[in-house]
């Protein structure tokens, strides 16, 4: 009984620790990605979810960093898309 009580409790922290990383990202991709920029991610999440999520992280990381020129423009993640959506298909072939 004891030992499910703390996993459940570990399970209660992690889930409130994923909550509290998602409202940062939200926040940060307000910031760091135009309306459209951020239109684009979410239609991409509909698809391919890990990869929304891997390039926001990304990309939120460099604008962190200031290697990134803010705010995100559409175009620009667009191309980004484009370079990762070549490079998978040359991986596969």
């Amino acid at each position: 009984l004891e030992q499910r009580q703390r996993n459940m409790e570990k399970e209660l922290e992690e889930s409130k620790r994923r909550q509290e990383e998602q409202r940062i990202v939200k926040t940060l991709s307000r910031i760091v990605f135009t309306p459209e920029a951020r239109s684009r991610l979410n239609n991409l999440r509909l698809v391919k979810p890990q990869l929304a999520e891997q390039v926001e992280k990304y990309l939120i990381a460099l604008a962190q960093q200031g290697k990134l020129k803010i705010p995100v423009e559409d175009a620009y993640l667009k191309e980004i898309l484009e370079k990762i959506y070549l490079s998978s298909r040359r991986e596969t072939r």
